[in-house]
C-alpha cells in the first residue's frame, strides 16, 4: 500500500529494482486499502502515495488497481520477475502461479525488521498521547 513510505519500503523497491530491467509497481486504490487495512487507512490518499513514489528514481510505472489484490493487473501484464516483502512466503503471492506457469520468477525479497506503516502509526499515537 505504501501508505507512509518508510525505509523498509525503500529498501524493498531497490532490491526489487535490482532484480530486473523496469521497476513497475502495482499501488492499492483508497478503496483497496481500506478493505485490507480498515476505514481509518490509507493515511495517505492515493493521489499523494503515487507522486511520493513517483519521485523515487528507480521506479519506472505505477499502476493503480481497485480490487483487492493486483491478480488483475498481474494477469494482464504477466511479469517476468514478481517480487512481494520477505513477510510472504511464495506460496502466498497472489499471482505467483501465473508468473511461474509463463516462465517468470517469483521472489519474497528481504523484510527489513522493525519499520511498518503500522509501527510508525503506533508510535505517533503513542507521542500524541504523552
Amino acid at each position: 500500500c505504501f501508505d507512509i513510505l518508510h525505509f523498509g519500503h525503500i529498501a524493498y523497491l531497490q532490491e526489487a529494482k535490482a532484480k530486473g530491467d523496469k521497476l513497475v509497481i502495482g499501488l492499492n486504490s483508497d478503496a483497496s486499502v481500506q478493505i485490507l487495512k480498515g476505514k481509518h487507512r490509507p493515511i495517505n490518499d492515493q493521489k499523494s502515495r503515487i507522486a511520493i513514489l513517483d519521485s523515487l528514481s528507480f521506479v519506472d510505472l505505477i499502476v493503480l488497481f481497485e480490487e483487492e489484490t493486483p491478480l488483475a493487473l498481474i494477469t494482464l501484464l504477466i511479469p517476468d520477475i514478481l517480487v512481494k516483502g520477505g513477510d510472504y512466503t511464495i506460496d502466498k503471492i497472489v499471482g505467483a502461479n501465473i508468473v511461474l506457469e509463463n516462465g517468470g520468477q517469483v521472489l519474497s525479497l528481504q523484510f527489513v525488521e522493525g519499520y511498518s506503516t503500522t509501527n510508525l502509526e503506533q508510535k505517533i499515537i503513542a507521542h500524541a498521547k504523552k
